[in-house]
């Protein structure tokens, strides 16, 4: 069977098969078709895998699994069993003539059709309600795939051949889900500012997720919540921390349907349990959720949309996550008001990472009462500032800030970390040894020269609460002083550069002549001057 094995060989297919796309469409249409066809035939491959697992037969290719499928299905007594095993084990059934494979044959027979294809999404769709509206972003009809139905149904073709290299039941759940990942932060990379609401970087997922599993690695049951969750990355990386990671539990919620369904699909893909996905497509700000227990979390991770609009309404002072601190986040930026709501959801031991732009640590009235009210909490453990140009969707340096419920001093730790990153064309990156820095920063919580500091409670009560990183960590580079001699040398060989500039220019002067009267008397008096 000639399949793809390598992570790099399957990265590179994946992005290969994206180009088919990218020609006519931008990532942030294109990311829901490619995205959506490599999830159909992961199951589509994982289910003839299963067929033939349960018929007790081997197979060297796909096309011999389909043909054992397909003479199951003649056979009734044994087509209903295996419906019934396959629905128990998988979730899903798709019909022999709509596996990915049969369609695939169909195009090379030029004989497809894309209502086989929308049939088969509805059939996946329609097998229980952890797959219910799972591909309705894919509009197989969109002008975008073509502007006829016969283009329409030659670029999905087209995308679906060059998939179809690939073995996805070769690869473990994690490389898989990891070239998903790796598709989605290239997706992001094409979309550009688009791109924040549903990708976070994965150096910033790498520190926030072990500064929230530090300690915890072996706890089992581990319960994590992200309600602005983008693609589901950040909660994902607990399947790196953990050493119980089958037994963590996902909850998160995205207002975006089309990410929402990413998220879904990334799930799956790595591998999470459909018993340990709790999530929901909702507005985080105007409805709260979860309200059913559990409602409180071991770990809060957060990339929520920098300084979004919203309501502010007056209602929300009578809200539960809002009211105690009696004012709300300004209508113009709801930055607090999503950190508000994480806090609300933090169990009394647990650790909150959020990503919020600096202006967070500085400004004033509404949003400097809800800051000073956390600080005399003693909420706010650690403040961590990140080098500008390392997310997608914005160019500004960010903070992350970590929250606490059950600490017992009032002191703030400081890391400036602005410098830790590897400068690229278009976009900074953080590396390993730049996350290590950090978080053995964060462990030690102690003073390190222009990196990191301990503030007191007094300290920042002297800086009226306000936490912007400069003002405890001094990263002032001064000068190198100039010795004078070197000084008189420069100033010479600049003099004479000046003197050697100006011959030049008069020479050049020399050979010129105004063509009139007047532009002859402006060009002598332009020599004149420059004596």
């Amino acid at each position: 069977m000639n399949t793809i094995k390598t992570s790099t060989s399957l990265y590179q297919s994946l992005w290969d098969a994206a180009n088919i796309l990218r020609r006519q469409m931008d990532a942030n249409d294109y990311k829901s078709y490619l995205l959506g066809l490599i999830f159909y035939k992961y199951l589509s491959d994982k289910l003839l895998l299963a067929v033939c697992d349960n018929l007790d037969e081997t197979f060297e290719s796909f096309s011999q699994a389909q043909a054992l499928y397909r003479e199951s299905d003649a056979d009734v007594d044994v087509h209903d069993d295996l419906i019934e095993v396959l629905r128990d084990d998988l979730g899903y059934v798709i019909a022999p003539n709509l596996t990915y494979t049969n369609l695939v044959t169909a195009i090379y027979e030029g004989r497809f059709q894309l209502e086989s294809l929308a049939q088969a999404f509805r059939d996946i769709e329609q097998s229980n309600e952890h797959f219910e509206n799972l591909f309705e972003d894919i509009d197989l009809y969109s002008k975008k795939l073509g502007a006829t139905s016969q283009k329409q149904n030659a670029t999905i073709s087209d995308v679906m051949k060059q998939l179809n290299a690939l073995d996805l039941t070769l690869h473990s759940g994690d490389i898989l889900g990891d070239a998903y990942e790796f598709l989605i932060g290239q997706f992001a990379s094409d979309s550009g500012k688009k791109a924040g609401e549903f990708y976070t970087p994965q150096a910033v997922s790498h520190l926030m997720t072990q500064i929230v599993f530090l300690g915890r690695e072996h706890q089992k049951g581990m319960t994590l919540y992200d309600p602005a969750m983008g693609s589901g990355s950040l909660l994902l990386n607990a399947k790196r921390y953990s050493r119980q990671a089958s037994t963590v539990s996902y909850f998160g919620q995205e207002i975006n349907t089309s990410t929402f369904n990413l998220a879904r699909m990334n799930m799956m893909l790595h591998g999470v349990p459909v018993e340990n996905q709790h999530l929901h497509n909702g507005d985080t700000l105007d409805a709260d959720w979860p309200t059913a227990e559990p409602t409180d979390f071991d770990g809060v991770l957060m990339n929520p949309p920098y300084s979004l609009k919203w309501s502010a309404a007056p209602g929300f002072l009578q809200d539960p996550r809002f009211a105690s601190f009696g004012v709300l986040a300004p209508k113009s930026k709801a930055d607090f008001a999503f950190l508000l709501h994480g806090y609300y959801h933090l169990k009394h031991n647990g650790v909150m990472a959020i990503v919020l732009p600096h202006g967070v640590l500085f400004r004033g009235a509404a949003e400097k009462k809800i800051r000073q009210h956390l600080l005399e909490e003693g909420a706010i453990d650690t403040v961590i500032g990140l080098p500008a140009n390392i997310f997608f969707n914005t160019s500004i340096p960010t903070t992350v800030i970590i929250l606490k419920k059950d600490r017992t001093t009032k002191d703030v730790f400081f890391i400036d970390a602005s410098k830790e990153f590897t400068k690229g064309k278009n976009q900074n990156t953080m590396t390993d040894a730049h996350i290590e820095k950090i978080l053995q920063a964060y462990q030690n919580r102690q003073d390190m020269e222009k990196f990191a500091h301990l503030a007191t409670f007094e300290e920042i009560v002297e800086n009226d609460y306000n936490l912007n990183i400069p003002r405890y960590v001094d990263t002032y580079e001064e000068e190198p002083v100039i010795p004078l001699i070197d000084l008189a040398e420069k100033l010479q060989e600049t003099d004479k550069a000046i003197t050697e500039t100006t011959a030049s220019l008069e020479t050049m002067l020399s050979q010129l002549i105004g063509t009139t009267p007047e532009a002859q008397a402006g060009l002598e008096a332009f020599r004149t001057k420059l004596k």
